[in-house]
């Protein structure tokens, strides 16, 4: 028992010396882990060092760089800089996600910066690069609408403003025919109401594409089927007053005539008071 008693004692502080002796092992380990994860390397070396990896080519490195000085220094010009960049390199990339993401959080941090415009082109630009042909869903084609409408609002004296509205026509367009295509498909099926439907979008939301002569055209066609005649006259003289020489209107007028009428217009529908004289058409 004796012998039991003296030796406890010993263990424990033979025990309790070495966890003192590992753990200040321990706390300088990580003490020096610390100081090299978390040791900064100046702003403008990393940056021109991504600068350097973009140029090369070497991308992956690059957008580790920007990355590196963004964490490092988030509220530095240069990191400013490199977000600008960091969204480039990802649009070139055809990261487009990455670049949405990206320019998204510039324009929320420098909403005034001289850059901004450029940003939310980029915005635009990487919807725009992914519209679908127009058999498919519409719905990169309606975010690259968006996107550029608000470049042009929110700057419209800047460098990409031209372009941006020339992509606005370019998407109404698309979606115009969207519409269209899926106006055929129901009044090939003879589901009149529901063409008519489509046809009405496009005379009303995009009268200003290439798209609403022919949807008049067809509005004269499923009201006929539908038997409102005074809608399908009005739709003709309509387009007949808008377009007198195009192609469509020599087709409504011959529908028009077969069936013993002729176009008129009827100041009180909605196609007249939404219509009227066409302006602005591209």
């Amino acid at each position: 028992m004796n012998s039991t008693r003296k030796t406890v004692p010993a263990y424990f502080g033979w025990l309790a010396a070495a966890c003192m002796t590992f753990l200040a092992a321990c706390s300088s380990t990580e003490e020096s882990l610390d100081d090299l994860a978390f040791k900064d390397e100046p702003a403008d070396r990393l940056y021109n060092e991504g600068l350097a990896a973009l140029n090369s080519g070497d991308v992956s490195t690059a957008q580790k760089k920007f990355k590196d000085l963004d964490r490092q220094h988030p509220y530095s010009t240069w990191a400013k800089k490199s977000l600008v960049l960091s969204t480039y390199t990802n649009f070139q990339n055809a990261r487009y996600d990455d670049a949405i993401s990206s320019a998204r959080r510039f324009i929320t941090l420098y909403p005034g910066d001289e850059d901004a415009a450029y940003v939310q082109y980029l915005i635009g630009q990487s919807y725009f690069r992914q519209i679908p042909d127009v058999t498919r869903d519409q719905e990169m084609t309606a975010k690259a609408l968006r996107a550029m409408r608000e470049l042009v609002q929110r700057y419209p004296e800047s460098d990409y403003t031209d372009d941006a509205r020339q992509k606005v026509r370019v998407t109404l367009d698309q979606l115009a025919g969207k519409e269209m295509q899926v106006g055929r498909y129901y009044q090939e099926r003879q589901e009149y109401i529901a063409a008519a439907n489509r046809f009405k979008t496009v005379v009303s939301e995009y009268q200003t594409t290439r798209h609403v002569e022919e949807a008049l055209l067809r509005l004269t066609e499923t009201y006929l089927a539908l038997g409102v005649v005074p809608e399908a006259q009005t739709a003709a003289a309509v387009l007949g007053h808008n377009f007198p020489d195009s192609e469509w209107y020599q087709r409504a007028y011959e529908l028009l005539a077969e069936g013993g009428y002729k176009p008129q217009e009827n100041k009180g529908s909605w196609i007249s008071k939404t219509v009227g004289t066409l302006t602005g058409l591209s």
